[in-house]
């Protein structure tokens, strides 16, 4: 079974998501500019959601190049580190064939992602105290297994963490990769943009002889309606969680309503771009074939049509879904979501057999998101 979930959400102006320049990240997409949110991005806003972190109740993920430090704390009870524990811990993983930058025995080459409970278990060994190498080999093997995730954010978003495992870490070697059960796709804009200048001053709260900006600077920002693509995939969350079924639906149900109000952090500070989805089709397939329906957008959305830009992205949305469903007789259960109602799916190009306009309509956020689950708890009433 595949979940997969479809969004329009319209932007106020925001950098949400910057490149190495400092602007607005974008990409070429059907001829024309496009703004884009990368899909790091996407799932790092998520994971970190308030709405997500319902799922991580018995322990989350920790990602971090800082993990002796994690570990260190750990073993202090939360507070201060100390030195000798940190170099003991480094010891361990030196010798076990983890990469460390130049002259550099706290921070490791690439990051981990290890579970809170893990990191806790580590402290304990140090704790203890001891020779660390077996101690922390069975604690690390105990949460690295391919089939012993057992954490949301871990199981949805994967894991790749390769290092040369010798020494008391030699039984760990090729254990660490997680396939993730989770695709995201990066959010392209339903029209073209072209980027903006702010050119921005800060005044002296303190009188003197000038009275111009005691700063001037530039931030590059624009606006933009975002087509949003996501796919979960029901048997490597399950997999991945340890076949804990429980789990598996309270982590999609999170991650839906997590995708759904959370966003990212970029300059929000200046910009403020809260913005909701206007629109979200959800479709729960008895297949593992997920569809991207990107290229509804291939022909920009124009500046001024009749439906407004946010009423013309779903219903370019709608009419291309609609051709693709009844083409390649794409069968799934569907449900789509606006605010109250205020978007119909109706306006869409007919279709002939299966079509998106059979979607459970719905205009109260928790009761869609409840459809939804009611269908994925129960496979075999999906189609």
């Amino acid at each position: 079974m595949i979940i997969e979930i479809h969004m329009i959400q319209n932007h106020s102006p925001a950098n949400l998501n910057r490149d190495d320049l400092g602007a607005p990240k974008t990409c070429i997409f059907g001829g024309v500019t496009r703004a884009r949110i990368s899909s790091q991005c996407l799932k790092r806003s998520i994971r970190r959601s308030p709405e997500f972190a319902a799922a991580l109740e018995n322990g989350g993920g920790v990602r971090t190049r800082r993990l002796i430090e994690e570990i260190a704390k750990a073993a202090a009870g939360g507070g201060q580190p100390s030195d000798d524990h940190k170099k003991a811990i480094y010891k361990v993983f030196k010798e076990g064939g983890v990469t460390f930058p130049d002259n550099n025995e706290e921070e490791f080459k690439a990051l981990w992602f290890l579970p809170k409970a893990a990191i806790e278990e580590l402290g304990t060994c140090v704790k203890d105290g001891g020779n660390l190498g077996d101690p922390f080999a069975n604690v690390i093997a105990k949460f690295v297994g391919k089939d012993a995730v057992h954490v949301p954010d871990i199981a949805l978003c994967g894991r790749m963490t390769e290092f040369d495992a010798k020494g008391p870490l030699a039984d760990l070697k090729g254990k660490f990769t997680v396939e993730a059960a989770l695709s995201a796709a990066h959010a392209i804009s339903t029209h073209a943009v072209v980027n903006e200048v702010d050119y921005f001053t800060a005044s002296d709260d303190v009188s003197g002889k000038d009275a111009g900006g005691a700063y001037l600077d530039e931030a590059m920002f624009n606006s933009a309606c975002f087509y949003k693509h996501f796919a979960i995939d029901w048997e490597q969350l399950q997999k991945n969680l340890g076949g804990d079924i429980d789990l598996a639906g309270l982590t999609v149900k999170c991650f839906l309503e997590g995708a759904a109000k959370a966003n990212p952090s970029g300059k929000q500070h200046s910009f403020a771009a809260f913005n909701f989805p206007d629109a979200i089709l959800v479709e729960v397939k008895q297949n593992n074939t997920p569809v991207s329906y990107a290229n509804a957008f291939a022909d920009p959305v124009t500046e001024r049509s009749e439906r407004g830009l946010i009423g013309e992205s779903v219903a370019k949305l709608a009419s291309y879904a609609n051709d693709l469903i009844a083409g390649y007789g794409l069968r799934a259960t569907r449900f789509f979501f606006s605010p109250n109602g205020r978007i119909k799916l109706g306006d869409a190009a007919d279709a002939v057999g299966p079509s998106i306009e059979d979607a459970t309509p719905e205009g109260d956020f928790n009761k869609f998101v409840d459809a939804v689950m009611k269908a994925v708890k129960s496979p075999a009433e999906a189609n």
